[in-house]
């Protein structure tokens, strides 16, 4: 508009100064044209100015600009927001170090070898990454090539507004003459060697994670994963023996230069820096849902494999003498059972870093597809591929014709799961335990031995009896009594004997099995099968699995928790289903119910006691007395259960990280398994914001007082601490080695949508980073609370 306006102006103005026009090279340009062209110069700089160019000119931050390390003076500061590949710039560096070395070159007639003296360089630098705080870095690269951080001497400067000056800048600059680039992170090499390099700087570049939100911190404690994996809990490098000329890395998958056990427990407590509790799961094999034909064994990848500095043992068996793992596609179903060696070290670790440590003895299903054994629900020949331990029960299972349930015969087959191993049949030494007992493979064999180990670790916080057991812990060999209960109460004495008043014990019950067991067979029978066990003076917490139902979110925006919530990340919403919802206000009584919505309230009837039948009313349970109802009428005295008697524990809980996880949370993908399955109603596509939702939700509800979590009249204390709950799951191969080493791990695909914390905490949630931008810039009248979804990361480098 002002380029044709001014124009028109200019013509009119000219024409008037300059009647008669300018003579330029031999030609007459009028005045009104001189006018014209000055004012559309002008007119076209207004409207620049006002409305923009047409085509921009300017430049936003390419790739190679982040990438490729420089010295520049005056460069900008980069903001990381999550997690992002900087290159940097050079703030300091020493003169190279030249190194000399002389060695003959060969002799010659007459025996006078002549010598050859070459030349290295070293050198010690420091490069500025971005703006700090950060949280930690992970990959780095040199000339585009990972780069192991072995045997480099190396410290990263997160870029506190307080930190101090790096002591080797203060030693060659002088203490005054040395800046703390406080508010910068930086990281200092120390002599790098040059030679790799072709004796030059190399361009590096670094992965910079910096977290954003309250998630990271609010976890608190976790299991740590895989459970099996021959060395996979090892603080020191093993390498296989492959012949006398080669050899291969067992354990040292990453780039941090640490054996993958440190490298992610590194992570772990960068991601996590609240994190103080890990309960250290180690795994034996089932190999039949029939209790009563059931042996667990710790088992091996391969019968073949030299490994070095230690060979594979367990409770004493070596390699040789130890079963395999079953196989799918030529490679192992699952890792091998830890060698004993690295649980000790893997203990005698995360107490050596502070952390709370429990032990998590647990039962793996090697049950491979095309199985003919005897199905004890069905009778027919073949059992679920790799199911779940909570499937063991008697045969045929309760409910079946001829069934042992009820009767002497199932005490016998529960008795033959347990067997008769004592504590006093192992004996231990600095660095094993061996065993003398019975020849049988049993359960108390595996849990004792895993007691007896953990004394030569020197101890553990506390000690699982086991986990999620709800098919042998609801079997009966009478009305009233149930023979697994029993056995596990003899075990937790066990146990305690071993272990001493110094550790606290529990069984970790699944969250359909912790309060009591309603067979549903028409007698109308209610018993709380486990309070023996609940109020056993040897069990010190109630441990829950808790996986329960938090929403049911639908496809279509016409469903019922729509109506009471925008969106399913809504945390108020899922805060409200904590103690709502399925499973406590309501249930579906069959699936076409649920297609249909069709709700069907909870109610107790003439007792007027509800929460009997809600899985997820824990505060209800834990603060009332008890009444077995045998043949549906309640007793008229309680059972050993003393209300408020002891706090809750949730052993284990999660998400997936798959859209509507909180439909299902304890459902997970693993093609191999009979139990894959996706949430209700999703749609099977990763959803890492899901999983980040449903942590702020658990830990902003239980660490709030009120209540809805009261503080025990008996002990003093909160049901529930927000420190106790056990979020499934850190694997203690780091990220990105696992999951992208599928070469090495045959479940890395499962990562993608599973329950893994590792490689998500840490990204940056939308609404954060729109937040925190914002913050970083002044602006303050936004809301981005409504944002939903999460990127690995954002730079602002200009």
């Amino acid at each position: 508009m002002a380029t044709v306006l001014l124009s028109a102006v200019g013509s009119a103005v000219g024409g008037a100064m300059l009647p008669g026009g300018v003579n330029v090279l031999g030609s007459t340009i009028s005045g009104a044209a001189i006018g014209s062209a000055v004012g559309a110069v002008a007119g076209a700089y207004v409207d620049q100015r006002l409305f923009g160019p047409t085509v921009a000119n300017g430049s936003g931050p390419r790739l190679s600009d982040l990438q490729v390390m420089a010295s520049t003076e005056g460069a900008p500061i980069p903001r990381v927001y999550g997690r992002a590949r900087l290159a940097g710039q050079v703030i300091w560096a020493t003169q190279f170090t030249e190194h000399k070395s002389t060695h003959a070159s060969g002799g010659g007639k007459g025996g006078g070898g002549a010598s050859v003296t070459e030349y290295s360089y070293s050198v010690s630098f420091a490069v500025a990454l971005c703006e700090g705080e950060v949280t930690r870095i992970g990959r780095v690269w040199a000339d585009g090539n990972p780069l192991s951080l072995a045997d480099v001497t190396w410290r990263l400067h997160k870029g506190a507004e307080d930190q101090p000056a790096d002591p080797l800048i203060e030693a060659v600059e002088g203490v005054d003459a040395t800046p703390a680039y406080r508010g910068t992170a930086y990281i200092l090499f120390e002599d790098l060697d040059l030679s790799p390099f072709g004796n030059r700087l190399p361009q590096l570049s670094f992965e910079v994670f910096r977290g954003l939100s309250d998630v990271e911190q609010a976890v608190r404690a976790v299991t740590v994963i895989p459970g099996a994996g021959e060395f996979v809990y090892d603080t020191g490098a093993t390498r296989e023996i492959l012949s006398e000329a080669s050899s291969r890395a067992v354990n040292t998958h990453s780039t941090e230069g640490a054996t993958d056990w440190q490298a992610a427990i590194d992570q772990l407590q960068a991601t996590c820096p609240n994190v103080a509790s890990a309960s250290l799961v180690v795994a034996w094999f089932g190999d039949d849902l029939r209790c009563g034909q059931c042996t667990l064994t710790p088992k091996v990848e391969t019968a073949h494999k030299i490994t070095l500095p230690d060979s594979w043992s367990v409770s004493g068996l070596g390699r040789g003498s130890a079963g395999l793992v079953s196989q799918i596609d030529g490679r192992p179903a699952y890792g091998g059972t830890p060698s004993d060696l690295t649980v000790i070290r893997a203990i005698a670790d995360l107490k050596a870093r502070g952390l709370r440590t429990v032990f998590y003895p647990f039962v793996m299903m090697d049950i491979a597809a095309g199985n003919t054994l005897p199905d004890p629900y069905s009778g027919a020949a073949g059992q679920s591929a790799y199911p779940w331990r909570g499937r063991i029960t008697c045969d045929p299972a309760p409910g079946r014709t001829a069934t042992p349930d009820k009767t002497s015969a199932a005490a016998a087959q529960v008795a033959a799961f347990f067997g008769t191993a004592a504590a006093s049949d192992f004996h231990r030494s600095t660095d094993a335990v061996s065993y003398s007992g019975p020849g049988e493979w049993s359960y108390r064999r595996m849990v004792l031995h895993y007691a007896h180990l953990c004394v030569v670790a020197g101890g553990v916080d506390a000690f699982l009896i086991g986990s999620e057991l709800r098919g042998l812990t609801q079997v009966r060999s009478g009305a009233a009594a149930y023979p697994a209960v029993a056995a596990l109460k003899t075990l937790a004495a066990d146990v305690a004997g071993i272990l001493g008043p110094g550790t606290k014990i529990s069984y970790a019950a699944d969250w359909s099995e912790y309060a009591g067991h309603a067979p549903g067979d028409g007698t109308g029978d209610l018993y709380f099968n486990l309070d023996p066990l609940w109020a056993d003076a040897n069990i010190h917490f109630v441990g829950i699995d808790n996986y329960a139902p938090l929403t049911d979110w639908r496809k279509t925006t016409d469903h019922l928790d729509a109506e009471i919530a925008g969106s399913i990340y809504d945390i108020g919403y899922l805060q409200s289903r904590i103690v709502g919802g399925e499973d406590f206000d309501w249930y579906y009584a069959s699936d076409a119910d649920r297609d249909a919505q069709i709700r069907t309230p909870i109610t107790d009837g003439a007792y007027g006691k509800p929460w009997v039948w809600r899985a997820k009313d824990i505060k209800s349970w834990w603060a009332n007395a008890h009444y077995d109802r045998p043949g549906g009428t309640e007793s008229g005295t309680p059972t050993a259960w003393v209300p408020e008697g002891k706090p809750i524990v949730l052993t284990e809980t999660g998400c997936p990280a798959i859209d509507k996880g909180t439909n299902e949370p304890n459902v997970f993908v693993d093609p191999k398994s009979a139990e894959s399955a996706a949430p209700h109603y999703s749609s099977g596509t990763r959803d890492d914001f899901i999983q980040r939702a449903f942590i702020e939700a658990v830990t902003g509800y239980w660490s709030a007082s009120g209540a809805h979590n009261p503080v025990s009249s008996v002990y003093g204390a909160p049901m529930l601490d927000a420190a106790d709950i056990f979020f499934w799951t850190w694997d203690a191969r780091p990220f990105p080695a696992f999951p992208d080493r599928t070469d090495i791990w045959a479940d890395g695909a499962n990562w993608r949508t599973g329950h893994w914390l590792n490689g998500r905490l840490g990204a940056a949630p939308l609404a954060a980073l729109v937040a925190h931008v914002m913050a970083d810039v002044g602006f303050t009248a936004f809301d981005a609370s409504a944002l939903a979804g999460t990127v690995d990361g954002f730079v602002i480098d200009r």
